[in-house]
């Protein structure tokens, strides 16, 4: 639904296209993450946050090399600190991995942005920005789920099953953040060359 198969294949494959020919490491870093499809650099971003035992949200070049390793990136080190170093802007030796993820992130117009947050905002219910179950009961129909009609799920699994969707690969938690949700449809939005198009699809997805 969110982020259909067929763009992440899509971005993928042309993610992987572009890795043969970029030389810039930041960007090579985005593309590996791409290739991944749209979840790719939101589970870099929370194998960091694992990494991150102080809550710092900041992290030293043994951790980034680490954190990159534990997500099998293929950057040596040279590259590593290439990367490091344009992140760390005040030359302290850590970064912020919240920036660090915005950057990663593929540039989007403020179009998509606020298309983006409108279906956020129409999700979040309670209006404390974290997606959870109780808020999609009602707006999201489970019942038309196939798993749900031939009784495999229960309505909870379904809705777990959704914001599976937008959480990282190696920390789901059944709760989705406006940084998870905007990091998921940058990649979706890396596939989709024309806002118009990217809007109607959004619009059509969430009914907005």
């Amino acid at each position: 639904m969110p982020g259909t198969a067929r763009h992440d294949r899509e971005m993928a494959i042309q993610a992987k296209r572009n890795l043969s020919k970029t030389t810039d490491p930041v960007e090579r870093l985005r593309l590996q993450c791409l290739a991944r499809g749209s979840a790719g650099i939101k589970g870099l971003g929370r194998v960091f946050r694992i990494m991150d035992d102080d809550n710092s949200r900041t992290l030293d070049f043994k951790e980034f090399v680490k954190g990159l390793n534990d997500y099998a990136m293929m950057i040596d080190k040279e590259e590593a600190q290439q990367i490091f170093r344009v992140f760390d802007k005040d030359g302290s030796g850590t970064i912020d991995f919240d920036e660090f993820l915005v950057t990663l992130r593929p540039p989007m117009s403020n179009a998509r942005k606020e298309i983006i947050m409108q279906a956020f905002r129409k999700l979040d219910k309670t209006g404390d920005g974290i997606i959870t179950i109780e808020d999609l009961r009602g707006v999201y129909n489970a019942k038309h789920h196939p798993k749900y009609q031939n009784g495999d799920w229960t309505e909870d699994q379904v809705f777990r099953a959704f914001l599976d969707n937008f959480d990282s690969p190696y920390d789901k938690d059944g709760k989705v953040t406006t940084e998870e949700f905007m990091n998921y449809y940058a990649g979706v939005s890396a596939s989709i060359d024309t806002d118009v198009y990217f809007i109607v699809m959004m619009k059509n997805a969430w009914k907005l």
